[in-house]
């Protein structure tokens, strides 16, 4: 699906469209690009919603540029329109860790590839979180590698939030292993190795780890209570 927006002569690509954004492919500068722009809810009071739309946006903004600053690799952020509600970024060449993983479920695990995406990812997560960032929506649609550098990049930081709270921590680690259960269980103790990866990158994963314990304790009770 192609579209003109605004009369830009810039072609926008719709790729994927969320609850609170869509996305596009285009170009910035003469660069392939990835633009997500917030959409407003027709729902809301206007000036309510362009408040909460404009907060979100600056607020993805911020917790992009604090994960760069803490070393997790994140796509570059280009630029930021208040006016459009659009964040524009770099494009990243390479596969999702969903597509990469759904092929070790078809055609059978690289076990030293597995091994090196579940400790980049281990260790992304330890660094964010030792820096008081949660991601908020940890699934392997939103970890990329990039090709040239198999280098694992973090992306859609939508529901990202500071918090030095165990709890935070444990549940964004929680929300991973569930995403690992339901889409990837032929990859057998992924969690395992990116845990493994976690405790060492980590200054503070016992704190967060005994969270994780009772997030999932909880977890199990709410599958049994249905």
């Amino acid at each position: 699906m192609e579209s003109k927006r605004d009369g830009n002569d810039e072609s926008f690509v719709l790729i994927k469209q969320g609850a609170e954004a869509r996305v596009f492919e285009s170009t910035f500068v003469g660069r392939r690009c990835i633009i997500k722009e917030r959409f407003s809810k027709k729902y809301r009071h206007p000036t309510l919603d362009s408040k909460l739309v404009l907060k979100g946006l600056n607020a993805e903004a911020r917790c992009v540029a604090k994960a760069r600053r803490l070393g997790v690799a994140t796509p570059v952020l280009y630029a930021v329109d208040h006016v459009m509600h659009t964040l524009t970024y770099e494009y990243i060449e390479g596969p999702s860790v969903k597509d990469i993983f759904l092929v070790f479920g078809l055609v059978g695990v690289d076990e030293e590839q597995m091994v090196d995406i579940a400790t980049q990812i281990g260790n992304a997560i330890g660094k964010l979180h030792d820096g008081g960032l949660v991601h908020g929506d940890l699934t392997t649609s939103n970890m990329l590698l990039r090709s040239a550098a198999d280098q694992l990049v973090l992306i859609d930081f939508g529901l990202s939030f500071t918090s030095t709270l165990p709890e935070d921590k444990a549940v964004d680690l929680y929300v991973l292993e569930r995403a690992l259960l339901s889409m990837h269980s032929s990859c057998g103790d992924v969690m395992d190795r990116i845990l493994a990866a976690y405790r060492k990158s980590s200054k503070q994963w016992s704190s967060t780890l005994n969270k994780l314990a009772q997030v999932r304790q909880r977890g199990r009770k709410r599958t049994m209570l249905g």
